[in-house]
C-alpha cells in the first residue's frame, strides 16, 4: 500500500490540510465517486489514464477543511522529469481537453476560500521531500458544473493558448437543426442514405465498440500522413488508453461510439465522453475524399448530437481546437486558465517562456512575425543538419 505524505500547509492556508497520495487506486477508494468534475476527471478516464501511463509518479492531492476533517477536493496529478526538470503537472499528456480538480458536494463557494485551497496545495507541493522544480497546471476551466474551479484563483493565473468550443441546446432540437441549415445536414443525409444499407448507429456492445476504434485509427493515420503530419494516437500506450476508457465505460453510456456505415464499410466515426447532460468529442474521422459529397465527419457529428440530445444531453463541447466547422456547429468559445510557477532556478525559464507567450497573444501581429521567424529559423535549422 502506498504510503501518505502529510502535509501541513502555511499559515495563511492552515484552514486546509493536503495529503498526497502516490498510487490512484488508493486515492480512488477513498475519495469514491462523488463529487463535481469536467468528463476527464471521471474515474473510468482516470483510472485508464494512471493505467496507460505507469511511467509517470502520481502525485494526487486530497484537499480535505481542517474544521470539519471533511474532504473537499481530489487533484489528479503527476510528477515526471523533462530534460532534468522535475514538473507537477495535471494526469493529461496532451489527452484530456480540460484538466481540474474534483470538487466535494461541500467544497466553499466563497472566492476568498477558493483562493486558500488553491494556496494550501501550493504551499505543500513546496513543502515535498522531492520538491519539485516546476508547477504548471494547464487548460482549467473558469467554472466546474458551474461552480467556481479553485485553482483558477490561484495568484498568477494566466490566459490559456486553447479554449474549448461550448454549444449550449434547448429542449427541442429542431430548432438548433435549423441554426445550423447553412451546413445543410438534412441534404447529406439524403445523399448518404442512398448507398445500400446505410445507417447511423450508436454502438452498444464493448467488441463492435472496439472495431470501431481500430477503423477510427486507420482512418486518422491516413488523414495525418495526407496532411504531412505525425499521428500518435494509435501509439501502444495510447491505443490501450483509448480502449480501456471505452471498455470500462460503453456500458454506463459514459464512452459513446458512433459510426456511420453502409455496405462498403464504416464511412464515419465518432468518440466523445458522456457525464450526465454534457457531452465532449473527442475524436471524428471519415474514410476520405470519396465520401466527401455529403460531408460524413459532420453529418456523423450531428445525428450523434440529435441522438445524445433525444436522451437528454444539453451542452455538446467540440473540444479545444479552433476548427471552422465547430463554428458552423454553432460552438462559443469557453475560456480556459493556466498556472506556471518556478520553485527552483530549474524551472524558471519554463515560466518565463509561458510568461512571453501570453502576453504575445495580446499582439496578433506581433505573434504572427515571431512564429514566421520561428520556422525560418526551424528550416534552416534542418537544412542546415542535412
Amino acid at each position: 500500500m502506498a504510503k501518505l505524505a502529510v502535509l501541513e500547509p502555511e499559515k495563511q492556508a492552515a484552514s486546509f490540510r493536503v495529503e498526497f497520495v502516490r498510487d490512484w487506486t488508493e486515492a480512488s477508494a477513498r475519495w469514491g465517486n462523488g463529487g463535481d468534475a469536467t468528463v476527464f476527471q471521471h474515474r473510468h478516464w482516470l483510472d485508464a489514464w494512471y493505467r496507460a501511463f505507469d511511467t509517470v509518479n502520481p502525485v494526487i492531492a486530497i484537499i480535505s477543511d481542517t474544521s470539519t476533517q471533511r474532504d473537499v477536493a481530489l487533484v489528479p496529478l503527476v510528477c515526471r522529469n523533462q530534460h532534468g526538470v522535475r514538473s507537477v503537472e495535471f494526469a493529461d499528456l496532451g489527452l484530456s481537453d480540460y484538466n481540474a480538480p474534483i470538487l466535494a458536494s461541500n467544497a466553499p463557494y466563497v472566492a476568498a476560500s477558493l483562493r486558500t485551497i488553491g494556496s494550501a496545495l501550493l504551499a505543500a507541493l513546496r513543502q515535498l521531500p522531492d520538491r519539485p522544480d516546476l508547477i504548471r497546471l494547464k487548460k482549467m476551466p473558469l467554472e466546474i458544473r458551474g461552480r467556481p474551479n479553485p485553482l483558477a484563483e490561484i495568484e498568477g493565473a494566466g490566459s490559456c493558448s486553447m479554449n474549448g468550443n461550448l454549444v449550449e441546446l434547448g429542449d427541442d432540437f429542431e430548432v438548433y437543426r435549423a441554426s445550423i441549415r447553412k451546413i445543410q445536414m438534412p441534404r447529406c443525409w439524403r445523399v448518404f442514405t442512398r448507398h445500400p444499407g446505410a445507417r447511423f448507429e450508436i454502438v452498444t456492445t464493448v467488441d463492435e465498440a472496439l472495431r470501431i476504434l481500430d477503423v477510427m485509427d486507420r482512418q486518422q493515420h491516413k488523414r495525418m500522413k495526407q496532411l504531412g503530419e505525425k499521428f500518435i494516437l494509435d501509439e501502444p500506450r495510447r491505443a490501450k488508453f483509448y480502449r480501456d476508457v471505452v471498455s470500462r465505460g460503453l456500458a454506463e453510456g459514459y464512452a459513446v461510439v458512433s459510426a456511420l456505415i453502409c455496405d462498403d464499410g464504416v464511412v464515419a466515426t465518432t468518440l466523445g465522453l458522456r457525464h450526465g447532460p454534457h457531452y465532449s468529442l473527442l475524436r471524428n474521422t471519415n474514410a476520405g475524399e470519396q465520401w466527401s459529397n455529403f460531408s460524413p465527419s459532420r453529418l456523423c457529428i450531428e445525428r450523434t448530437m440529435a441522438a445524445l440530445h433525444g436522451q437528454g444531453v444539453r451542452h455538446f463541447d467540440f473540444s479545444i481546437g479552433n476548427y471552422d466547422y465547430k463554428r458552423r456547429f454553432g460552438a462559443e468559445p469557453l475560456r480556459l486558465t493556466d498556472v506556471g510557477i518556478a520553485l527552483s532556478w530549474r524551472g524558471m525559464p519554463y515560466v518565463l517562456r509561458d510568461h512571453a507567450v501570453e502576453r504575445l497573444r495580446r499582439y496578433p501581429r506581433l505573434a504572427g512575425k515571431v512564429r514566421r521567424a520561428a520556422g525560418s529559423f526551424a528550416a534552416v535549422k534542418k537544412l542546415w543538419a542535412r
